[in-house]
C-alpha cells in the first residue's frame, strides 16, 4: 500500500520506473529467446550497455537526493561508487582461485609478480559474498560518515564543500594507483571468472546482472522517494532552501545532512558494486573527479530536484556519449561542457521541467 501512494502521487516517477520494468522483462527476452537474425534480437552488447545504463542512473539517483533536495552539492560521489565497485572486484577475484596466469591457489596475478608472499589481511573474508556485499555499504559509509561529520559540523557548504569533496577523490585515485595499496595499481582489478558460482561470461548470466540492476534501480528509487516525502523530507528540503532558519527552529541540521550524506554514498557504492561484474574491470580511473563532475550533468540534464529526471538524464547523457565518443571522441569533452552550460541557461528545471512545460500547454489547450 505504502509503495503504491508513493507511485501514485508521482506520475513522472511512475512512468519512468514501468519503462524500467518494462525493460527489464523485454531485453532478456529479446537476448535469449530470438535468433540473432531477428530483427528484434537484443545483442550481448546492448544488454552490458543498458546495464551500464542501469547502474549509472542508480548512481545519478544518489547524486540528486542530496543536490536536488538538500541543496549539497557532491562532487566526490565518484569515491564512492569506485570502492563499491572495488569491493565487488576484490570478491570477483577471490573466485579466480588457481585459475589465473600464474595459477596461485591464494594471491592474484599481480600479487605474484609484485613478489607479495602472503594475502594481504583487508583480502581476508572476500571469498564470501555476504562478507563483500557488507564491505561494499560499509566502506563507503563510514567515509562517508567520517567526512561528513567533520564538513557538516565545520557548517562546510555551497563551492567549498564541492571543492573538498572533489579532492577527496583525487586523493583516492593517487592512492589507488599506487603497487603498495595492493588493489592492482594502474591496471586495477579485471580477468574475473564467475560470480556466484555463475560463469560471467554466460548470456543467462549478464542478463541477470541487468535485471538484478533494474531491481536495484526500482527500490532505490522507492527508498528515495519514500524518504523525501517523509517528515524528514520536508525538513531537508527546509534546510536547502533556508538553512539559517531551520537551525534557529531547533533541528539539528547537522544530523540531516549527514545522515542523508551517508544513504547517498551508500546508494552509489551499490551502484560501483552492480556495474563492476558488467564491465569486467575496476581501476582508479573510476576515481577520476571528471566522472564526479559527469554525475552531476546527468542530474542537470534531467531534472534536479525530482528523483526521476535524475534517471532519464543519466540515459539521455550516457546514450549521447556513446554515439559521440564512437563518431567523434576528440569532441565529446567539449559537447559535454556544452551541454552543461545550455541546460542551466536555456533548461534550468532539465529535460523533465521542458516535457512538464509542454504537458502544461497542451492540457491548457
Amino acid at each position: 500500500m505504502l509503495t503504491q501512494r508513493l507511485l501514485l502521487s508521482d506520475r513522472g516517477g511512475m512512468i519512468v520506473l514501468g519503462l524500467v520494468v518494462l525493460m527489464a522483462i523485454v531485453v532478456p527476452i529479446c537476448n535469449l529467446a530470438l535468433p540473432t537474425d531477428s530483427p528484434f534480437y537484443v545483442s550481448n552488447f546492448t544488454v552490458a550497455l543498458l546495464g551500464k545504463f542501469l547502474c549509472f542512473a542508480l548512481l545519478a539517483l544518489s547524486v540528486d537526493l542530496i543536490w536536488g533536495y538538500a541543496g549539497i552539492l557532491s562532487l566526490g560521489h565518484g569515491a564512492f561508487f569506485s570502492l563499491g565497485g572495488y569491493g565487488m572486484g576484490m570478491y570477483l577475484m577471490r573466485q579466480i582461485g588457481d585459475r589465473g596466469v600464474y595459477g596461485h591457489p591464494e594471491l592474484m596475478d599481480f600479487m605474484v609478480i609484485l613478489n607479495w608472499e602472503t594475502l594481504p589481511w583487508y583480502w581476508q573474508g572476500f571469498d564470501m559474498f555476504w562478507f563483500a556485499a557488507l564491505m561494499i555499504l560499509l566502506i563507503p559509509g563510514l567515509l562517508a560518515l567520517v567526512f561528513g561529520w567533520l564538513a557538516f559540523r565545520s557548517r562546510v557548504t555551497g563551492v567549498y564543500f564541492a571543492i573538498i569533496t572533489q579532492a577527496l577523490t583525487f586523493a583516492l585515485m593517487l592512492a589507488f594507483f599506487r603497487n603498495e595499496m595492493g588493489l592492482g595499481g594502474n591496471n586495477g582489478l579485471n580477468d574475473f571468472k564467475e560470480i556466484l558460482g555463475f560463469d560471467l561470461g554466460a548470456k543467462s548470466t549478464r542478463n541477470g546482472l541487468f535485471i538484478a540492476s533494474a531491481i536495484a534501480l526500482v527500490l532505490g528509487y522507492l527508498a528515495c522517494r519514500y524518504i523525501v516525502t517523509s517528515r524528514m523530507g520536508r525538513v531537508i528540503i527546509a534546510i536547502r532552501d533556508a538553512e539559517s532558519r531551520t537551525r534557529f527552529s531547533g533541528y539539528q541540521v547537522e544530523y540531516y545532512k549527514l545522515w542523508l550524506f551517508v544513504f547517498s554514498a551508500m546508494l552509489a557504492a551499490v551502484a560501483g558494486a552492480l556495474y563492476v561484474p558488467q564491465v569486467g574491470i575496476i581501476n582508479p580511473g573510476e576515481f577520476s573527479p571528471l566522472n564526479s563532475i559527469e554525475m552531476v550533468v546527468w542530474v542537470a540534464a534531467g531534472g534536479r530536484g525530482t528523483l526521476f529526471g535524475a534517471i532519464v538524464g543519466a540515459f539521455a547523457v550516457n546514450y549521447a556519449k556513446t554515439f559521440f565518443t564512437t563518431f567523434s571522441p576528440e569532441t565529446w569533452l567539449f559537447i559535454l561542457g556544452a551541454l552543461f552550460v545550455l541546460v542551466t541557461l536555456l533548461l534550468p528545471r532539465g529535460i523533465v521541467g521542458l516535457l512538464d512545460r509542454f504537458t502544461r500547454k497542451g492540457d491548457k489547450s
